[in-house]
């Protein structure tokens, strides 16, 4: 459990940095984006290797249906990923459309797993990215891009359809079924 909770803290704080010191990740430059991306691959690498290492440890059985809210929820996550990307008319209408879909996708994933591994790696990182957008609105007012066009949209649904289809074979992979059962 130690790992999970280590990589989950070394991801906010690679995340945060530069919205809480600002002037010290200015003054690294670029060489702060390649240490900031070591950093999250690291994190990345301690909360798998944490999350697969730690004792299942129930707090609540979901029931199976959530699988299906999860199912729904994820394709909108992979959506408004897509969002950010493509620039269509959504994207005048949320401001972070990306970390809309991690908050997404954390939610969904709190719907189908009740252990406390789970809890803290979904439940940790959902707080990541709420915590980040109140900074990012602190921080600045947002300039609402001009609408490009629904091809922007309809570009956004394809990148949602394309990554969910990698993330579930992913899943199937790990020998996690995305669909239930």
């Amino acid at each position: 459990m130690a790992l999970l909770i280590a990589g989950i803290a070394l991801w906010w704080a690679a995340h945060l940095f530069k919205r809480v010191a600002p002037g010290l990740r200015g003054q690294m430059g670029t060489a702060g984006k390649g240490i900031a991306a070591v950093l999250i691959i690291g994190s990345i690498v301690l909360m798998v290797l944490g999350y697969k290492a730690a004792d299942f440890v129930p707090v609540w059985q979901p029931p199976s249906f959530m699988t299906h809210i999860n199912n729904l929820l994820m394709l909108l996550a992979f959506y408004l990923y897509g969002v950010g990307a493509a620039k269509g008319t959504l994207a005048a209408k949320i401001r972070h459309p990306q970390l809309t879909a991690f908050k997404t996708w954390a939610v969904a994933h709190l719907l189908v797993n009740g252990d406390v591994a789970s809890i803290l790696l979904f439940g940790g990182l959902l707080a990541w990215a709420v915590v980040s957008v109140i900074l990012i609105n602190r921080a600045t007012e947002w300039e609402r891009p001009e609408a490009v066009s629904v091809k922007g949209d309809i570009k956004a649904l394809i990148i949602g359809l394309v990554l969910m289809a990698i993330v579930m074979a992913i899943h199937v992979w790990a020998g996690v079924s995305p669909v239930g059962g």
